[in-house]
Protein backbone atom coordinates (compact mmCIF):
# COMPACT_ATOMS: atom_id res chain seq x y z
CA UNK A 1 0.00 0.00 0.00
CA UNK A 2 1.16 3.68 -0.68
CA UNK A 3 1.96 6.05 1.98
CA UNK A 4 1.23 9.34 2.06
CA UNK A 5 1.68 12.33 4.93
CA UNK A 6 -1.89 13.12 6.40
CA UNK A 7 -3.44 16.20 8.17
CA UNK A 8 -5.80 14.90 10.71
CA UNK A 9 -5.62 17.99 13.32
CA UNK A 10 -4.72 21.37 12.64
CA UNK A 11 -1.38 22.64 13.92
CA UNK A 12 2.67 22.33 13.37
CA UNK A 13 4.48 20.29 11.50
CA UNK A 14 4.91 17.33 14.36
CA UNK A 15 1.37 16.81 14.36
CA UNK A 16 1.11 15.20 10.84
CA UNK A 17 1.69 11.45 10.35
CA UNK A 18 2.60 9.36 7.42
CA UNK A 19 0.24 6.56 7.08
CA UNK A 20 -0.53 3.80 4.49
CA UNK A 21 -3.99 4.02 2.60
CA UNK A 22 -5.69 2.27 0.40
CA UNK A 23 -5.07 3.19 -3.69
CA UNK A 24 -7.98 4.89 -5.38
CA UNK A 25 -9.37 3.26 -8.47
CA UNK A 26 -8.82 5.97 -11.62
CA UNK A 27 -12.53 7.84 -12.59
CA UNK A 28 -12.65 8.63 -16.08
CA UNK A 29 -10.29 10.24 -17.48
CA UNK A 30 -7.67 10.22 -14.85
CA UNK A 31 -4.05 8.93 -14.21
CA UNK A 32 -1.72 7.65 -11.62
CA UNK A 33 1.91 9.03 -10.95
CA UNK A 34 4.07 7.17 -8.83
CA UNK A 35 5.71 10.27 -7.07
CA UNK A 36 9.61 9.99 -6.65
CA UNK A 37 9.56 13.68 -4.85
CA UNK A 38 7.65 16.55 -3.76
CA UNK A 39 8.18 20.44 -2.87
CA UNK A 40 7.82 21.91 0.39
CA UNK A 41 6.04 25.31 -0.03
CA UNK A 42 5.25 27.39 3.14
CA UNK A 43 1.33 27.16 2.06
CA UNK A 44 1.44 23.81 2.94
CA UNK A 45 2.70 24.76 6.28
CA UNK A 46 0.20 27.21 6.76
CA UNK A 47 -2.40 24.95 5.07
CA UNK A 48 -1.36 22.11 7.68
CA UNK A 49 -2.03 25.10 10.68
CA UNK A 50 -5.32 26.36 9.20
CA UNK A 51 -3.75 29.48 8.77
CA UNK A 52 -3.83 29.40 4.73
CA UNK A 53 -7.08 30.99 2.77
CA UNK A 54 -7.49 27.48 1.31
CA UNK A 55 -8.97 25.11 4.04
CA UNK A 56 -8.78 21.75 3.16
CA UNK A 57 -11.63 19.51 4.80
CA UNK A 58 -10.11 17.12 7.14
CA UNK A 59 -8.55 14.70 6.38
CA UNK A 60 -6.01 15.95 3.83
CA UNK A 61 -2.44 15.29 2.42
CA UNK A 62 -0.38 18.72 2.41
CA UNK A 63 1.80 19.22 -1.03
CA UNK A 64 0.90 21.72 -3.84
CA UNK A 65 3.76 19.77 -6.29
CA UNK A 66 5.12 16.67 -6.93
CA UNK A 67 7.19 14.68 -9.72
CA UNK A 68 6.92 11.23 -10.55
CA UNK A 69 6.22 8.69 -13.22
CA UNK A 70 2.33 8.12 -15.01
CA UNK A 71 2.37 4.44 -13.95
CA UNK A 72 -1.83 3.98 -14.94
CA UNK A 73 -4.17 6.43 -17.67
CA UNK A 74 -7.38 5.54 -18.07
CA UNK A 75 -8.33 4.93 -21.58
CA UNK A 76 -10.31 8.54 -21.43
CA UNK A 77 -7.28 10.46 -20.47
CA UNK A 78 -5.62 12.56 -23.48
CA UNK A 79 -2.39 13.89 -23.75
CA UNK A 80 -0.52 11.50 -21.28
CA UNK A 81 0.76 7.83 -21.31
CA UNK A 82 2.51 5.30 -19.07
CA UNK A 83 6.29 6.06 -18.34
CA UNK A 84 5.54 9.69 -18.75
CA UNK A 85 8.21 11.73 -16.58
CA UNK A 86 6.39 14.42 -14.98
CA UNK A 87 5.49 17.69 -13.20
CA UNK A 88 2.10 17.54 -10.71
CA UNK A 89 0.58 20.39 -10.02
CA UNK A 90 -1.57 20.23 -7.02
CA UNK A 91 -3.30 22.81 -4.67
CA UNK A 92 -2.63 19.77 -1.61
CA UNK A 93 -1.48 15.90 -2.00
CA UNK A 94 1.96 16.18 -2.49
CA UNK A 95 3.59 14.81 0.13
CA UNK A 96 2.32 10.98 -1.24
CA UNK A 97 3.96 7.82 -2.70
CA UNK A 98 1.33 8.28 -5.33
CA UNK A 99 -1.46 11.05 -6.58
CA UNK A 100 -4.39 10.72 -9.18
CA UNK A 101 -4.89 13.50 -11.48
CA UNK A 102 -6.18 14.66 -14.44
CA UNK A 103 -4.03 15.54 -17.72
CA UNK A 104 -4.62 19.11 -16.88
CA UNK A 105 -2.56 18.52 -13.69
CA UNK A 106 0.44 17.56 -15.14
CA UNK A 107 3.68 19.06 -17.50
CA UNK A 108 6.55 16.69 -18.77
CA UNK A 109 9.87 17.05 -16.43
CA UNK A 110 12.59 19.44 -18.36
CA UNK A 111 15.07 16.04 -19.71
CA UNK A 112 17.45 18.44 -17.78
CA UNK A 113 16.14 18.09 -14.44
CA UNK A 114 16.14 15.25 -11.70
CA UNK A 115 12.55 14.54 -9.74
CA UNK A 116 13.22 16.79 -6.99
CA UNK A 117 14.52 19.43 -9.22
CA UNK A 118 10.98 19.24 -10.92
CA UNK A 119 9.38 18.74 -8.00
CA UNK A 120 10.34 22.15 -6.57
CA UNK A 121 10.34 23.97 -10.02
CA UNK A 122 6.83 25.03 -10.88
CA UNK A 123 5.40 27.14 -7.58
CA UNK A 124 8.60 29.05 -7.02
CA UNK A 125 9.53 30.11 -10.80
CA UNK A 126 6.17 30.14 -11.24
CA UNK A 127 5.40 32.93 -8.86
CA UNK A 128 8.15 34.65 -9.80
CA UNK A 129 7.55 34.53 -13.20
CA UNK A 130 3.75 35.79 -12.59
CA UNK A 131 5.10 38.58 -10.55
CA UNK A 132 7.96 39.64 -12.97
CA UNK A 133 6.31 39.21 -16.37
CA UNK A 134 2.36 39.53 -15.75
CA UNK A 135 2.32 41.86 -12.70
CA UNK A 136 5.39 43.95 -12.86
CA UNK A 137 6.15 44.24 -16.55
CA UNK A 138 9.55 44.13 -15.76
CA UNK A 139 11.79 45.80 -18.47
CA UNK A 140 15.44 45.09 -19.41
CA UNK A 141 17.75 47.61 -18.17
CA UNK A 142 15.44 48.41 -14.94
CA UNK A 143 16.74 47.69 -11.20
CA UNK A 144 14.84 44.96 -9.68
CA UNK A 145 15.37 44.46 -5.40
CA UNK A 146 14.62 40.83 -4.34
CA UNK A 147 14.09 40.29 -0.82
CA UNK A 148 14.07 36.88 0.96
CA UNK A 149 16.79 36.53 -1.79
CA UNK A 150 18.10 32.57 -0.23
CA UNK A 151 14.22 31.25 -0.30
CA UNK A 152 12.70 29.68 -3.02
CA UNK A 153 10.79 32.96 -5.03
CA UNK A 154 13.65 34.77 -4.03
CA UNK A 155 16.33 32.92 -5.49
CA UNK A 156 13.68 32.30 -8.59
CA UNK A 157 13.21 35.72 -8.45
CA UNK A 158 17.31 36.74 -8.79
CA UNK A 159 17.59 34.32 -11.80
CA UNK A 160 14.64 34.79 -14.23
CA UNK A 161 15.18 38.83 -13.34
CA UNK A 162 18.94 38.53 -14.68
CA UNK A 163 17.64 36.52 -17.51
CA UNK A 164 14.99 39.20 -18.60
CA UNK A 165 17.98 41.88 -18.48
CA UNK A 166 17.05 43.57 -15.36
CA UNK A 167 19.93 44.57 -12.47
CA UNK A 168 19.04 42.60 -9.74
CA UNK A 169 19.67 43.75 -5.92
CA UNK A 170 19.24 40.48 -4.33
CA UNK A 171 18.65 41.01 -0.07
CA UNK A 172 19.02 38.28 2.29
CA UNK A 173 20.04 37.50 5.85
CA UNK A 174 22.97 35.62 5.21
CA UNK A 175 26.43 35.47 3.26
CA UNK A 176 25.99 31.51 2.43
CA UNK A 177 22.30 32.88 1.08
CA UNK A 178 23.88 35.99 -0.68
CA UNK A 179 26.67 33.48 -2.29
CA UNK A 180 23.76 31.21 -3.80
CA UNK A 181 22.20 34.72 -5.01
CA UNK A 182 25.07 35.65 -7.13
CA UNK A 183 25.71 32.36 -8.29
CA UNK A 184 21.78 32.63 -10.15
CA UNK A 185 23.07 36.17 -11.20
CA UNK A 186 22.83 38.91 -8.83
CA UNK A 187 24.76 42.23 -9.58
CA UNK A 188 24.53 43.59 -6.41
CA UNK A 189 23.94 41.91 -2.40
CA UNK A 190 22.80 43.47 -0.09
CA UNK A 191 23.08 41.33 3.70
CA UNK A 192 20.07 42.55 6.31
CA UNK A 193 21.71 43.85 9.48
CA UNK A 194 24.84 44.89 8.36
CA UNK A 195 23.14 48.37 6.03
CA UNK A 196 19.50 48.96 6.03
CA UNK A 197 18.53 48.00 2.90
CA UNK A 198 17.25 51.20 1.80
CA UNK A 199 20.36 52.76 2.25
CA UNK A 200 22.08 50.11 0.06
CA UNK A 201 19.73 50.53 -2.83
CA UNK A 202 20.14 54.11 -2.95
CA UNK A 203 23.78 54.08 -2.62
CA UNK A 204 23.23 51.71 -5.39
CA UNK A 205 21.37 53.53 -7.78
CA UNK A 206 23.20 56.90 -7.14
CA UNK A 207 19.58 57.74 -5.44
CA UNK A 208 17.15 56.88 -8.05
CA UNK A 209 16.33 53.54 -6.58
CA UNK A 210 14.34 50.46 -7.20
CA UNK A 211 11.96 50.38 -10.17
CA UNK A 212 10.58 46.88 -9.20
CA UNK A 213 10.48 45.01 -6.07
CA UNK A 214 9.90 41.19 -5.28
CA UNK A 215 8.63 41.14 -1.77
CA UNK A 216 7.58 38.03 -0.22
CA UNK A 217 8.91 38.92 3.47
CA UNK A 218 6.13 41.72 4.01
CA UNK A 219 5.89 43.68 7.79
CA UNK A 220 9.05 46.20 8.30
CA UNK A 221 10.61 45.04 4.86
CA UNK A 222 7.49 46.53 2.80
CA UNK A 223 7.27 50.15 4.62
CA UNK A 224 11.60 50.24 3.90
CA UNK A 225 10.80 49.35 0.39
CA UNK A 226 8.11 52.16 -0.08
CA UNK A 227 11.62 54.18 0.81
CA UNK A 228 14.04 53.48 -1.86
CA UNK A 229 11.48 53.18 -5.00
CA UNK A 230 12.13 55.40 -8.12
CA UNK A 231 9.22 57.13 -9.75
CA UNK A 232 6.36 54.30 -11.14
CA UNK A 233 7.25 51.57 -9.04
CA UNK A 234 6.32 48.41 -9.17
CA UNK A 235 5.85 47.00 -4.96
CA UNK A 236 4.93 43.22 -5.73
CA UNK A 237 3.98 41.59 -3.16
CA UNK A 238 4.40 37.70 -3.15
CA UNK A 239 3.84 36.48 1.00
CA UNK A 240 4.35 37.76 4.15
CA UNK A 241 7.12 35.24 5.73
CA UNK A 242 8.07 37.81 7.99
CA UNK A 243 4.58 39.86 9.06
CA UNK A 244 1.52 41.71 7.46
CA UNK A 245 3.58 44.53 5.96
CA UNK A 246 1.41 48.23 6.30
CA UNK A 247 1.62 50.44 3.49
CA UNK A 248 2.06 54.48 3.83
CA UNK A 249 0.06 55.60 1.27
CA UNK A 250 1.61 59.06 0.78
CA UNK A 251 5.08 57.27 0.19
CA UNK A 252 2.88 55.37 -3.06
CA UNK A 253 1.17 58.94 -3.89
CA UNK A 254 4.84 60.64 -3.94
CA UNK A 255 6.33 58.21 -5.99
CA UNK A 256 3.53 57.53 -8.46
CA UNK A 257 4.09 53.96 -7.58
CA UNK A 258 1.98 50.67 -8.18
CA UNK A 259 1.15 48.26 -5.00
CA UNK A 260 0.28 44.72 -6.81
CA UNK A 261 -0.44 41.36 -5.34
CA UNK A 262 1.01 38.53 -6.70
CA UNK A 263 -1.02 35.17 -6.47
CA UNK A 264 0.00 33.30 -9.37
CA UNK A 265 -2.35 29.81 -8.50
CA UNK A 266 -5.57 31.98 -8.36
CA UNK A 267 -4.34 34.04 -11.43
CA UNK A 268 -4.37 30.76 -13.70
CA UNK A 269 -7.32 29.88 -12.29
CA UNK A 270 -8.96 33.13 -13.33
CA UNK A 271 -7.30 33.11 -17.14
CA UNK A 272 -5.55 29.98 -17.90
CA UNK A 273 -3.78 31.19 -20.80
CA UNK A 274 -1.35 33.19 -18.75
CA UNK A 275 -0.48 29.60 -17.56
CA UNK A 276 -0.21 28.00 -20.78
CA UNK A 277 2.29 31.26 -21.75
CA UNK A 278 3.94 30.61 -18.37
CA UNK A 279 5.07 26.97 -18.31
CA UNK A 280 5.75 27.46 -22.03
CA UNK A 281 8.62 30.01 -20.94
CA UNK A 282 9.70 28.04 -17.89
CA UNK A 283 10.21 24.74 -19.70
CA UNK A 284 11.70 26.41 -22.78
CA UNK A 285 14.97 27.76 -20.38
CA UNK A 286 14.96 24.76 -18.39
CA UNK A 287 15.52 22.31 -21.44
CA UNK A 288 18.13 25.14 -22.71
CA UNK A 289 19.48 24.63 -19.29
CA UNK A 290 18.91 28.68 -18.44
CA UNK A 291 17.04 27.93 -15.10
CA UNK A 292 17.35 25.35 -12.75
CA UNK A 293 16.31 25.43 -8.70
CA UNK A 294 18.61 25.26 -6.09
CA UNK A 295 17.90 22.41 -3.75
CA UNK A 296 19.64 22.79 -0.35
CA UNK A 297 17.95 19.42 1.64
CA UNK A 298 16.82 16.55 -0.27
CA UNK A 299 14.98 14.15 2.89
CA UNK A 300 13.16 11.24 2.86
CA UNK A 301 9.14 11.22 2.95
CA UNK A 302 9.37 10.00 6.82
CA UNK A 303 11.37 13.19 8.01
CA UNK A 304 8.69 15.51 6.96
CA UNK A 305 8.36 17.70 10.07
CA UNK A 306 11.86 18.23 10.24
CA UNK A 307 11.96 18.91 6.20
CA UNK A 308 9.07 21.88 6.86
CA UNK A 309 11.05 23.32 10.29
CA UNK A 310 13.95 24.16 7.69
CA UNK A 311 11.56 26.49 5.79
CA UNK A 312 10.04 27.72 9.13
CA UNK A 313 13.48 28.10 10.87
CA UNK A 314 14.47 29.81 7.79
CA UNK A 315 17.35 27.14 7.32
CA UNK A 316 16.84 26.43 3.50
CA UNK A 317 18.51 27.91 0.93
CA UNK A 318 16.05 27.95 -2.28
CA UNK A 319 14.23 24.84 -2.38
CA UNK A 320 13.56 21.73 0.23
CA UNK A 321 12.50 18.77 -1.06
CA UNK A 322 10.80 15.64 -0.01
CA UNK A 323 12.52 11.96 -1.74
CA UNK A 324 9.15 9.92 -1.82
CA UNK A 325 11.50 6.74 -3.60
Amino acid sequence: MPRAVFCRELGPPEKLRLESFAAAPLAPGQARVAIHAAGINFPDILMAAGEYQLKPDLPFIPGMEAAGDVVEVDRAANGVAVGDRVIVKLRHGGYSEEAVVTPSQLTPLPSTFDYAEGAVFLAAHGTAYHALVDRGQIQRGEVLLVHGAGGGVGLAAVELGKLLGANVIAAASSEEKLAVAQARGADHLVLYGREPFRDAVKRITDGRGADVVVDPVGSEVFEQSLRCIAWAARLLVVGFTGGIGLARTNLVLIKGASVLGVRAGEAVRKNPALGVARIKALSEWAEAGKIRPNISHRLPLAEFAPAMRLLMDRKAIGRVALMAR
